[in-house]
């Protein structure tokens, strides 16, 4: 294994990180800024009114994004084990 294949490998996992968790911090972002601007708009200032939104919306986007995280990371494990096999 030479530094092309290691640096490919390394790529391939860092992408399927971005492409797995992306999603759900986008969801996270929107709906943090959507109760920020709330916030800011109303005037009330309580650090704990962001939790639990942020969590049930991470939560739902979690359960509707699951097959397609599961596959990304389904694709990235077969790629990674079919590269174990080829080099032995």
């Amino acid at each position: 294994m030479n530094e092309s294949e290691v640096i490919e490998i390394s790529r391939e996992g860092v992408m399927a990180i971005i492409v797995a968790g992306g999603p759900l911090m986008l969801v996270a972002l929107g709906v943090g800024l959507t109760i920020s601007l709330i916030q800011a708009l109303t005037q009330v200032q309580e650090m704990t009114l962001a939790f639990v939104p942020k969590i049930l919306a991470i939560f739902g986007a979690s359960i509707l994004m699951a097959p397609f995280i599961i596959a990304t990371l389904n694709t990235l494990t077969v790629s990674m084990f079919d590269r174990i096999a080829a080099l032995s």
